[in-house]
């Protein structure tokens, strides 16, 4: 998919190759691109020094064909996470967008990318989860809560992050529920 952002620049979005799980810089890329924009997004909600992904993880997500980034002019702005949840059902999630370029529109390139990545693998929605705390507004969570629902996401559960991801429950810094969300593609 390539988008054109203004008069000479253009956001291509696009599947990584399984075999770039071996270029250790690329890897390097995404995973601090993930992570500085995760620190932000979920400033408050887990004890410092946890980070939203590692090495392994990438590799492991990239050999999978479960990974697309965005590229502008050839650098790496953005990613998000596409998987398939059962036959009717995908998912996006570990979206990020460089917070230098905000407003540009990579946020709502990835998330078109997914969706229509979806609808090739021929899925009758589309699945999100926002992590989100359980005693304050989270002013981020909030965002993007109000974000998704305008591209037509609704929530349609909430469940308990202790049961569905027990291993991370103790690097919270507060209790934390995470918001499932769907689109009818």
């Amino acid at each position: 998919m390539v988008v054109t952002t203004g008069p000479s620049r253009t956001v291509e979005v696009s599947i990584v190759p399984a075999a770039d799980a071996d270029d250790g810089e690329f890897v390097a890329r995404v995973v601090d691109l993930v992570n500085r924009v995760y620190a932000e997004a979920e400033n408050g909600l887990w004890l410092d020094g946890a980070d939203r992904t590692d090495a392994q993880e990438v590799v492991a997500i990239v050999r999978g064909g479960e990974l697309a980034v965005a590229r502008l002019d050839g650098q790496l702005v953005g990613a998000v996470r596409i998987q398939r949840i059962d036959g009717e059902l995908g998912e996006f999630g570990m979206l990020v967008a460089s917070p230098e370029l905000r407003g540009v529109g990579i946020g709502r390139e990835l998330v078109a990318f997914a969706e229509g990545w979806a609808r090739e693998q021929g899925f009758a929605r589309m699945q999100l989860e926002l992590l989100v705390p359980q005693t304050w507004t989270h002013p981020v969570k909030a965002f993007l809560h109000a974000w998704y629902t305008r591209m037509g996401y609704q929530r349609v559960r909430t469940g308990r992050l202790e049961e569905a991801y027990p291993a991370l429950q103790p690097q919270l810094a507060t209790p934390c529920d995470f918001a499932v969300y769907h689109k009818d593609l």
